[in-house]
């Protein structure tokens, strides 16, 4: 039986880089050795690809890069040569029937690397071109998903790069403090600041600004962290039960997440009568209308006092690492993460 020739891309020109290089190992080690032929391309973060067939165990310290065994490569986008090609001196070529852009942040999963894919007619994992670019920016996600009309969401304030000062007055009118400010296409919770006084407010606009050159201001929702696991399978949408990510901080920020020892994940978490089936119907609704494909991570608040699912944002690529919420949401639904690789690599398309 001829195996299948898996490309999986790790690292990115992104702040999130490092995540990534912790979050493919998981695709490293459970990616099947025995059904597919596995290649690595590791992105640097000056941009460079480098084609990778060192020790895998180099990837999550950092130390692939300097690997002497490197080779410069691209993905051909001349469809009657598709594949990797290596700068070998010889211009090889590598056949590759499926991508997985294991990619965090920017150039990862906001499209941009999936319109090279497209261009290449490769399959790949992961939601396409146009779901990754409008997940991935905050404030288009909420219009889109306001069109649902039922799904209750933070009220907000956008900024742009070059606004006066003026959002400041606005925000306190509109929301009141505290706020939450994020960059609109930054994950992870890079560049995300609570803040409780107009000085804070500037500053994390500010601070905000640099991530990415428009930015929200969003009412503080009171309430447990949610999360919700889809995946696209050839029989429909499998959505998990709820988990809920509890912050070892004032709110689960980069730090809380990947470096605070405080900060845990609970799998199946006591919840009122009702809100896991209100969450899993919010989530497959957020998946459809903006045109996922293959997974998503969707995370909610569940509102202290009035137990109401409030709408937080989409991960077209959410984490893979040893405490990522998504494969251990999975696992709880029957796709252990064999399985969950399978299931992937069997579903992955491109626009046709």
């Amino acid at each position: 039986m001829n195996k299948k020739s898996i490309l999986i891309i790790f690292g990115g020109n992104s702040t999130e880089h490092e995540i990534s290089c912790k979050s493919v190992m998981n695709f490293v080690n459970n990616v099947s050795e025995e059904k597919y032929e596995k290649h690595y391309v590791g992105i640097k973060k000056n941009g460079d690809w480098v084609y990778y067939t060192g020790d895998t165990t180099l990837i999550p310290t950092g130390k692939w890069v300097d690997e002497e065994s490197n080779l410069p490569c691209v993905l051909s986008p001349n469809t009657t040569a598709k594949g990797l090609l290596l700068f070998d001196g010889k211009n090889s070529l590598i056949n590759i029937d499926v991508i997985i852009p294991v990619l965090h942040g920017k150039n990862g999963e906001d499209g941009t690397i999936q319109g090279l894919f497209e261009l290449c007619e490769i399959p790949y994992v992961g939601c396409g071109v146009v779901a990754s670019g409008t997940s991935m920016d905050k404030a288009f996600t909420k219009i889109i998903v306001e069109s649902l009309g039922n799904i209750p969401q933070a009220d907000y304030v956008l900024v742009r790069e070059g606004d006066d000062e003026s959002y400041a007055a606005l925000s306190e009118e509109k929301l009141g403090y505290p706020m939450f400010v994020k960059p609109c296409k930054s994950g992870s919770s890079q560049g995300v600041s609570k803040v409780t006084t107009r000085e804070e407010l500037v500053k994390a606009v500010k601070l905000a600004l640099t991530h990415d050159s428009k930015v929200l201001i969003e009412e503080a929702i009171f309430g447990r962290e949610l999360e919700c696991a889809v995946l696209e399978t050839k029989d429909g949408l499998i959505c998990s039960n709820a988990g809920e990510a509890v912050a070892g901080d004032v709110f689960y920020s980069y730090e809380a997440k990947y470096n605070n020892a405080d900060s845990k994940t609970v799998t199946s978490p006591e919840l009122p009568e009702g809100i896991n089936e209100t969450v899993k119907q919010y989530a497959a609704d957020i998946f459809r209308v903006l045109g996922g494909n293959g997974l998503s991570r969707i995370d909610f608040f569940l509102e202290k006092n009035t137990n109401r699912v409030v709408f937080n944002e989409i991960n077209t690529l959410p984490g893979f690492t040893a405490i990522s919420m998504y494969p251990m949401m999975m696992e709880c639904v029957g796709y252990p993460i064999d399985k969950l690789m399978d299931t992937l690599i069997e579903n992955a398309t491109y626009s046709k």
